[in-house]
Parts: C-alpha cells; structure tokens; sequence
C-alpha cells in the first residue's frame, strides 16, 4: 500500500447520542478526557431513519457550546428530501461545515426505503443544494458490505460515492491490517485519490464484539476470536489481549502510511485513551 499523502495523520472519535441521564453524564467525562488528545473531530451517531434525530442534534449543539470540532451523522435511509434538507439546514445555521454522509440501516417494520436508497445519492443531493458548504466522509467496506452482492458491486458503490462528491472515507473497523491494504491498493487502481481513514474498534466484550461484526459484516480473524473465547468472563484478560491487539493494528495501519485513525469509542474513553497512549500519540 502506497502512503495516502496526508501528513500528519489526523486522529477522530465516535460517538453515540446518549438516552438516558446517567449517559448524559458518561459522555460529557468521555468527550473531556478524549478532548485531551485535540482530535481533528468528534462524530456524532445517527439512528436508523432518523430515530435519535434530536438527541443527535442536541449533543451536536452542546459539544459545539464546548468549541468541539463536530462532524454529525446523516443516515438518509427511511427519510425524505425535506427532512434531510431541514437537518442541514439547522447544521448550517449552526456552523457545521462538515457531515458523515451515510445511507443507514432500514428501520424494523418499515418496508420502503424512503426517497433516498443508497449514501451516493445523499451526496449529490447535499452537494445540489449547499454546494461545497459540508466537507463530507462516507463510510468504506474493506471486508464488504453484508448485503452487497458481490465483492465487485459492493466497491462500484464505494466509486459511486467518491464520484457524487465524497471528499473522504472512514472504513468500517476490521482486524485484517491486509484488507484494508487491498481496498487503498483498489482505491489507488480505481484513481480514486481520497483519504481512506481506517476504523478503529477497541475490543470491550467479546459477545459485544461479536454482534456488532455480525451486523456490519467485519470478521473476526480466528485466531482472535478463539483466544477471546478461552478467557470467557475474565474481562481483564479481554482487555489487555485487546490492547495488544489493537495497538499493533495501529501501529502498522500508520507505519504503512494510513491517513489517521477513526476510533469507534462507544462513549467510553478508556480503551481508546490506553491505546493513544501505547501509541505514543
């Protein structure tokens, strides 16, 4: 994999809006402590169909009221043309000037998909309308996407989105440090000349671990996923193999060359802050 030509890499956080009081609280001291590290942003999660629409839309404004860098979610499966330009528009007037543009998961019950099907056809709505107001991330599949087709169809609709207007990708988490190299090599091929940021998942639970690799179609390499199995309910243990783990993904990620990393921290800062560290950061 050839060095995608950003330097320094640049370090971002996901989160997730809270429902409760209590998670209210957790988020605040987990966006302190990761703040520490001066990410170039913090996401914001989006829930199917717009199902967290404005606790999406409160945590994007208090974390702005802290002087965050904030780059929100937009998930337009399940929605329509005019709720999602009333979302934007309020981001706008808000000073957001940058979006994870995504096509999201259907909502349980709902049969359409709405006025939008695919990520692709959000960013050339978005760039129809605001222009070159939002910089925009889309997400990427080095492992595919779990309902895709084929291989083949599934990196067309990754152009697809690089061509309505992306300026860059953040890829689903994987283990397989090869996978990702591939899909850049692809990226490189294809002369699709963005940064393609990999997707940092620390390893908290294995059951956890589990469910959300089943539902985004990331593999667990076997060899990780038989010593995670062997420590059953010794969290310690979890943590520190996971550690090991995922720092020396990091670290190679970065020594090839990737353009940062994106860290899917759950709300928590724990993990990722051991990592950061381990990494020298």
């Amino acid at each position: 994999m050839k060095s995608q030509k950003v330097f320094p890499p640049t370090f971002s956080f996901e989160l997730f809006p809270p429902q409760t009081p209590e998670g209210v609280e957790k988020l605040r001291a987990a966006r302190y402590q990761l703040a520490q590290f001066k990410p170039k942003f913090f996401s914001v999660t989006f829930g199917a169909g717009g199902s967290t629409r404005d606790r999406t839309f409160d945590t994007v404004l208090e974390m702005l009221a802290e002087c965050h860098p904030v780059a929100p979610h937009l998930s337009c499966i399940g929605s329509t043309r005019e709720n999602i330009y009333s979302i934007l528009r309020k981001y706008q007037e808000s000073g957001i000037r940058h979006i994870v543009a995504l096509r999201g998961d259907l909502p349980s019950g709902m049969a359409q998909p709405g006025e939008f099907r695919y990520a692709n056809e959000l960013v050339t709505f978005i760039r129809k309308e605001f222009g070159n107001t939002f910089k925009m991330d889309v997400a990427a599949y080095p492992e595919y996407h779990p309902q895709a087709r084929s291989a083949q169809e599934d990196f067309r609709n990754f152009i697809n989105k690089i061509e309505a207007g992306a300026d860059s990708a953040i890829t689903q988490f994987f283990y397989n440090a090869d996978a990702y190299f591939h899909f850049v090599d692809m990226c490189e091929t294809a002369n699709l000349n963005v940064p393609i940021v990999p997707g940092i998942m620390p390893i908290n639970k294995f059951s956890q671990l589990v469910r959300f690799a089943d539902n985004c179609g990331a593999e667990i390499p076997r060899w990780i996923r038989k010593k995670l199995e062997g420590y059953g309910d010794d969290i310690a243990s979890i943590h520190a193999f996971g550690l090991d783990v995922v720092t020396d993904l990091c670290e190679r990620l970065l020594k090839a060359g990737a353009p940062g990393l994106h860290f899917y921290t759950l709300n928590s800062a724990v993990l990722t802050t051991k990592i950061w560290q381990r990494l020298g950061l």
